[in-house]
């Protein structure tokens, strides 16, 4: 079935009348459109359904655990389904407007409070992606045994598996878990860098593509200082709401070292000196 008739077939399957679709730019994995019908502008993600099987079931889940502390702005999730082979995720278009004059502070607190939103084990009801790569959440106790685990475990088999030689010795696996702080598990977003927040109407933070799990909160910190573009008062006030363990600083490469065996496995091997140096580091 041609694109348009999907999208035809969507708008007719959640009942929107007259509808008009315009491209959105910044879909690495899916495409993604704005519609526009009579009632309302909604935002509609399709990709291959074979190709990534139950995506949108985990971004799904993903969005309504970050909605349910009311912690920060989320989208509503408004419909999901699939036809002819392609999975499709309906939500909430957000207007945009300026950042207002206290965004980042703003934006401190709400991850604050985000963060302090718990669970008894480190892990999700479901597994779901980091970009288009799996991301396993198997339920733990200790923050470091999920850490290594469930997130540096399997993207270092993947890479070995993709030719990258990495030597991982075991007094790797030994320093990181004598130095990952003995938190409990936090909400996070799970993937929060520059393309994954909107500023909404009211000039507020707004959270979408979401990698969620309930994990060590230095993993969101460490990656929103991955790329940069978060600004120093949003760390500021953060700190001041939820005060950090010490050392947070020195542990900001162990965390990054996730996130740049995903871009290794992704993009390639301009990552491989970072995750080398990084695996030195804390051998």
């Amino acid at each position: 079935m041609l694109e348009n008739e999907v999208l035809h077939k969507i708008a007719e399957e959640n009942n929107l009348k007259n509808p008009k679709f315009s491209r959105l730019t910044g879909g690495d994995i899916n495409d993604v459109f704005l519609i526009t019908s009579e009632e309302k502008k909604q935002v509609v993600k399709i990709n291959n359904a074979e190709k990534f099987p139950g995506m949108f079931e985990a971004e799904k889940a993903g969005l309504e655990a970050l909605q349910k502390p009311n912690a920060i702005d989320v989208p509503n999730v408004l419909g999901i389904g699939e036809i002819t082979n392609t999975a499709y995720l309906l939500i909430e278009f957000r207007e945009s407007a300026a950042k207002n004059k206290d965004f980042w502070t703003t934006f401190g607190k709400q991850m604050a409070a985000l963060h302090k939103t718990t669970s008894k084990e480190f892990g999700f009801h479901r597994d779901n992606y980091i970009g288009s790569l799996p991301q396993r959440n198997n339920a733990f106790t200790s923050a470091a045994d999920f850490y290594i685990s469930e997130r540096l475990e399997p993207q270092l088999k993947m890479a070995k598996d993709r030719g990258y030689e990495l030597e991982v010795p075991q007094s790797f696996f030994r320093n990181i878990s004598a130095i990952i702080p003995d938190e409990k598990p936090a909400l996070i977003h799970g993937d929060l860098w520059g393309g994954n927040y909107l500023v909404n109407a009211q000039g507020n933070p707004c959270l979408i593509d979401p990698a969620t799990a309930f994990a060590p909160r230095e993993m969101d910190l460490s990656m929103m200082q991955f790329f940069g573009g978060f600004d120093k008062e949003l760390f500021k006030t953060y700190k001041e709401e939820f005060p950090l363990e010490s050392g947070f600083e020195d542990r900001i490469p162990l965390w990054q070292l996730y996130y740049l065996l995903v871009h290794l496995n992704l993009f390639g091997a301009g990552y491989k000196p970072q995750v080398t140096s990084i695996l030195k580091q804390f051998s």
